[in-house]
């Protein structure tokens, strides 16, 4: 669609501060774009992030923000901001700039920062019928994808993975020249006859021949135009010898590993991998491995009853299984990466080579797919297997609420390109904290509907809840979240703090610690063995969110530090890192050894730093300062830039919730709190 400049584009004004949150990351870029005359033009690396954005998960571009030193910036503004939007709008449409226009005049506004302006400009991700965005009439050397906070060129081979995202609606329909029924595995087609028989006794297709079966089943097809016939990928990836898939997909690999510990570790006690033990293919994968995932001794789920008879399969047994096919119909087996299932005590994991067809928030709401093997996908449903198109990730999030256990998490990686699916059990509603809150509230408490008793114990857990994290963690619609809020607080459960979105929510009576009470001026400072305090003081199961605001007094008389020069307080169930010149040397050399990639290199992947921060503050809250000084980064980006999304996927805990910008927040891993539990 081609755009015409539109004058009346919208403004938007921001203060000085708005620097401040700035941080150039995989979803923003600051570009000067002042021109050769200073009175603005389109910098000529806009295109590449253009195509980099719009390959990848969209992003902002901000012209007029000059970045110097790394992670400062000023707004420098655009003089002839006007001209700028126009000349963009000009290159847009032309073929020869870009392949494709996926922005409208929604997409620009000029931003108002003081008496300068600063172009901003939002890019959308590209669908996979518009992908690759690329330049100079030529995807090949000219597409790009976003990678961390920079814009990488795309291999041939990504370009012709996007390439055929683009045209193949069914990327399994694909016939296999030189393939034949001499590749199948006979016994796993018997085994997929008889579980049709079971599924559709009557069904007319029994009466056929292995062979013309599999015709029906699309595992093997004639290509109309062209006259080509033989074995589909589906039919030779789901009931092919390994030999066979290994000659036909190169990078074909699946694998399940048990895990022993809630650990995130390469070390496993059960593992199933195509070694030629069996056939290696995806029906017989998904045979084995739910039995695995689904073995009684270790995933404890409550029978149901069904007319007076037992039923053993669950709304968690119809979610895993939803899980673990959705998994093999959706993956790209073009790509590097293997289908992979991890059992721990704490979760099931599921990943799958190639992103989303569409997007997040999509599949969680349901009514909508985009199934990238579907000849698979009705293989399976053929023998009762599976959920119809759309319905998968909500039938998925229906088995995780019946046990009350925390909603399934759902993400994708860029290099190399991967979904990933979390399905964590561990109950919203822990028996522990249940009990500690009826202790408070009594027969009012047994009054209240599950979504409140969850509010109660999040927020009795965590110190403090929110609205946007009880979105997180289930699938209650926003109206009725902040129906059950306000009445929790109209009714005296919860103290409310802020207004609007920013408010954050307190058990009543509930005197959270601030940083003014913990870091305050001390008396006296006496250094003490951690074996000497009393066990009162660091209870388990996080008794500091029930202590009397009486006893929060107390510390202030006396600093005290454990052997290794960690702060100690009763207020909080940790010691606190707050100056790293307190610690025990050989203690700080240990965290800076934890530290060392990032204290030795400027750029590391978000994923290596994520691992690492949480291990630093493993065991113990770190203040924002003193982390950042171990891996060598400045605060402020620090927070923005990897801090802000570990606390978004609740794996650290702040200390300060009530202040979550304050300069001396601190954080501790949230496996630590979980453990307690």
């Amino acid at each position: 669609m081609k755009l015409q400049f539109n004058q009346n584009l919208p403004h938007q004004k921001a203060d000085w501060d708005w620097l401040s949150d700035i941080k150039e990351s995989s979803e923003l870029e600051c570009k000067l774009a002042s021109g050769r005359d200073g009175q603005g033009a389109i910098p000529r690396d806009f295109w590449e992030t253009y195509s980099a954005f719009a390959n990848t998960h969209g992003g902002t571009v901000l012209l007029g923000v000059k970045e110097k030193p790394i992670d400062h910036f000023t707004v420098e503004g655009v003089v002839n901001a006007e001209k700028v939007v126009r000349d963009l709008f000009n290159n847009l449409n032309n073929p020869k700039q870009v392949s494709h226009n996926i922005l409208t005049e929604q997409s620009i506004a000029l931003v108002e920062v003081g008496d300068k302006q600063v172009v901003k400009i939002e890019i959308p991700a590209a669908n996979r019928h518009q992908k690759p965005i690329f330049l100079n009439g030529n995807p090949f050397g000219n597409t790009y994808r976003r990678l961390h906070d920079g814009d990488r060129k795309s291999s041939d081979e990504d370009v012709r993975r996007m390439l055929a995202e683009q045209v193949e609606d069914e990327r399994d329909s694909k016939i296999l020249d030189g393939f034949g029924w001499d590749d199948i595995e006979p016994e796993c087609f018997r085994v997929y006859r008889q579980m049709l028989r079971d599924a559709k006794p009557g069904h007319v297709w029994l009466e056929l021949d292995d062979f013309e079966l599999l015709k029906k089943l699309r595992g093997w097809r004639c290509d109309r135009k062209s006259g080509q016939e033989g074995l589909t990928l589906a039919g030779l990836l789901m009931f092919g010898r390994w030999e066979a898939i290994q000659e036909a997909v190169p990078h074909y690999f699946v694998d399940y590993q048990e895990r022993p510990e809630p650990k995130t570790e390469l070390r496993w006690i059960d593992r199933l991998v195509p070694d030629g033990s069996w056939s290696g293919n995806l029906f017989d994968f998904y045979r084995i491995v739910y039995r695995k995932l689904t073995d009684p001794v270790s995933l404890k789920v409550p029978f149901q009853l069904k007319d007076g008879q037992r039923k053993d399969d669950t709304p968690v047994h119809e979610a895993i299984r939803e899980a673990l096919i959705n998994t093999i119909v959706h993956a790209d087996y073009s790509g590097h990466v293997s289908v992979l299932i991890v059992k721990r005590p704490d979760l099931l994991g599921f990943r799958n080579p190639g992103n989303m067809r569409i997007p997040r928030e999509q599949a969680f709401q349901g009514g909508e797919s985009d199934c990238r093997n579907r000849i698979m996908h009705q293989m399976f449903l053929m023998i009762g297997l599976g959920e119809r198109a759309g319905s998968g990730i909500p039938k998925i999030v229906s088995g995780w609420d019946s046990q009350h256990w925390r909603r399934p998490a759902l993400y994708e990686k860029d290099d190399p390109e991967q979904t990933l699916l979390e399905l964590r059990m561990l109950a919203l509603l822990p028996e522990e904290i249940m009990a500690r809150l009826d202790e408070m509230f009594g027969e009012k408490l047994s009054n209240l509907s599950r979504t409140e008793r969850l509010i109660l114990a999040t927020a009795a857990i965590e110190q403090v809840v929110s609205h946007s994290r009880v979105m997180d963690i289930t699938s209650m619609h926003s109206h009725d979240i902040t129906l059950a809020f306000s009445g929790l607080v109209k009714q005296g459960f919860l103290t409310q703090s802020g207004h609007g979105r920013g408010s954050v929510y307190t058990l009543k009576g509930q005197n959270l610690p601030t940083p003014d009470e913990i870091f305050g001026k001390p008396i006296q400072v006496q250094k003490v063995s951690v074996q000497s305090l009393s066990s009162e003081k660091f209870s388990e199961d996080n008794r500091r969110y029930f202590e009397d605001s009486e006893n929060f007094s107390e510390h202030m008389t006396t600093i005290k530090r454990d052997e290794f020069g960690r702060l100690l307080t009763n207020q909080l169930g940790a010691p606190v890192i707050d100056n790293l010149a307190h610690l025990d040397p050989s203690f700080k050399h240990r965290l800076e050894v934890i530290a060392a990639l990032p204290r030795t290199k400027k750029r590391i992947k978000p994923e290596v730093m994520n691992k690492i921060i949480i291990q630093v503050c493993s065991g113990h809250y770190v203040t924002r300062s003193c982390l950042a000084e171990l891996v060598a980064r400045d605060p402020d980006a620090l927070r923005q830039q990897y801090i802000k999304q570990l606390l978004d996927k609740q794996l650290l805990l702040q200390a300060f919730p009530q202040s979550p910008t304050d300069r001396r927040q601190a954080y501790i891993s949230m496996n630590d709190i979980q453990t307690k539990q």
